[in-house]
Order: C-alpha cells, then structure tokens, then sequence
C-alpha cells in the first residue's frame, strides 16, 4: 500500500483500513506461533502499513488543526 493512496481516503476510512490491518497482523502473528504462517515477509509489510496509516491520519489531524 502507497501512502498515495492513503492520501486520498477519509479519517473514517483510514480508521477502517488500520482496523483490517491490526486483525491481520493478528492472524499472522498467531499463524506464526503455531508454524502455519507460509509467508514470514508479510509480518513485515503490514506492520509498516499499519505504520503508514498512523502517519497519514496524523498528518491530517494536524492539517485539520492547523486550519
């Protein structure tokens, strides 16, 4: 996911996406402690997109802020 594309969403929809995103890092990580998680990489890549969105709707709580 390109912080491009989180750009263009809404804070409700932002807030939506970071839910979807902790269920699954949730899901992998449980995966992982039972030894079904087929692809480690993909703990990384959420972890920083759950990452991405905090950044984004900081960035717009602070636009909104400042307005």
């Amino acid at each position: 996911m390109k912080a491009s594309e989180l750009h263009d969403k809404t804070p409700d929809q932002l807030r939506d996406e970071l839910v979807n995103l902790k269920k699954e890092s949730f899901n992998l990580r449980f995966q992982q402690a039972t030894g079904q998680l087929e692809n480690p990489a993909r703990l990384k890549t959420v972890k920083r997109d759950v990452a991405r969105v905090h950044t984004v709707l900081n960035q717009k709580a602070a636009a909104a802020a400042a307005e």
